[in-house]
């Protein structure tokens, strides 16, 4: 029943801020859009235009996938038969690939029959385990496939990969006269629903003074926070994780500040950036792929917050992912200030969808049998939240893509 309750709480509040979010002179209000012309790419093209295995393209390589290893049962088949898989290995090897690149694919598949009746997508090489690629290849991953026209008319390739792109493809490549090339980035629908996470060495301050790392954090505990509406720290209590799992192995990326804070982050999650408009500061939160050296984010000394200079960011894999979410929605982490929040690019929309959780939590503890220590409410399990996996499936349909962090989900 609370369960129900929660789940219907976040439907009207997801459902009201897409209502609102259509109304008025913005996007998506006024004369209704024609459809926007595609531009074919060129060859040798691609998009984005930067390397394959940078974080706003398809991201680090993760290592070759054999059959023998634990991730090969990450890997789906791909059955559609508006595609046609050429298969020469005869092992159905082409079929095999992640979820999110089987997503990408039958998307891609649609798009071909209403662009050319008639004509389906051809897949000429997908999860690879002959080692006929480069070794970096995320064709060893099933993160990566060849395409072309079933009719093989090579006129049609540069706009086949456009509707790529337009498929939701991270990297698109007119790679040869012979087909496309696809990729996407790490499968983990875990990652997505969460979106964003610290690392397990990554610290927090407590209440009581003592520094804690993020492995050690228990829900119940209270820890340095930002106060958005007063600018002021406060100490804040962890009511959930949003994901915990010492196992996972994700893409990170690292910051280094000028004054010699360290940061590990995933790239979707949220961090405060600071904007200079005659010696007063206005704060924004963006995603962390987004932040550039040079920019200023907020770090914790003292009462209110300052502004410390990015020096550098790199792009890292590390294993076991934390993602703490305070009553406030903020969190400071290794001395700098963070969102708890991730995917969707508004503090105030997450931190209002996670209200009916809030509130659960408060009657949990109000009620709970064991009231001698908060630290001892529970333990959180292991692996996505169930209230993160619901806001996550009902965003998918309710809020406008662009709100979400398209290079994730």
């Amino acid at each position: 029943m609370r369960t129900g309750v929660l789940v219907w709480g976040a439907v009207v509040l997801l459902a009201t801020i897409r209502i609102a979010s259509g109304c008025g002179p913005g996007r998506g209000a006024g004369r209704r859009r024609g459809p926007r012309k595609l531009t074919p790419l060129v060859f040798k093209q691609h998009v984005p235009n930067l390397s394959e295995n940078t974080l706003p393209a398809s991201g680090l390589t993760e290592g070759r996938i054999t059959r023998e290893d634990p991730r090969f049962r990450d890997l789906v088949p791909n059955y559609n038969t508006d595609i046609i898989f050429r298969d020469e290995e005869g092992t159905g090897a082409d079929r095999l690939m992640t979820q999110r690149c089987k997503e990408k694919l039958n998307t891609l598949a649609i798009s071909v029959m209403n662009q050319w009746p008639g004509v389906k997508l051809r897949v000429t090489e997908g999860w690879d385990e002959e080692g006929n690629h480069a070794a970096d290849s995320l064709h060893y991953e099933g993160r990566a496939v060849d395409v072309t026209t079933s009719d093989k008319d090579r006129s049609k390739f540069g706009m086949l990969a456009r509707l790529a792109v337009e498929a939701g493809f991270d990297w698109v490549y007119y790679e040869s006269r012979a087909h496309i090339h696809c990729s996407v980035k790490s499968e983990s629908s875990q990652a997505a629903k969460s979106g964003g996470c610290f690392t397990a060495e990554t610290t927090v301050q407590t209440s009581s003074g003592t520094r804690l790392r993020l492995e050690e954090l228990w829900i119940g505990d209270r820890v340095l926070a930002l106060d958005m509406a007063t600018g002021r720290f406060t100490y804040s209590e962890v009511i959930l994780f949003l994901d915990r799992d010492a196992d996972q192995q994700r893409e990170f990326l690292h910051l280094r500040t000028a004054s010699g804070r360290n940061l590990t982050v995933t790239p979707s999650h949220l961090l405060m950036v600071a904007t200079n408009a005659s010696d007063i500061y206005r704060v924004q939160v963006v995603f962390a792929d987004r932040v550039r050296r040079g920019d200023q984010i907020l770090i914790h000394n003292r009462l209110e917050p300052e502004i410390d200079t990015v020096i550098s960011t790199e792009a890292i894999l590390k294993r076991g992912v934390y993602a703490p979410l305070t009553r406030e929605g903020t969190i400071v982490v290794d001395g700098i200030v963070a969102s708890c929040y991730a995917v969707i690019d508004s503090q105030w929309i997450a931190q209002w969808s996670y209200a009916p959780f809030r509130l659960y939590a408060s009657f949990t503890k109000l009620f709970s049998k064991n009231m001698t220590s908060s630290r001892s409410v529970s333990q959180a399990p292991v692996g996505v939240h169930w209230y993160a996996n619901i806001l996550y499936t009902i965003a998918q349909y309710i809020l406008p893509n662009t709100m979400l962090y398209t290079t994730v989900v």
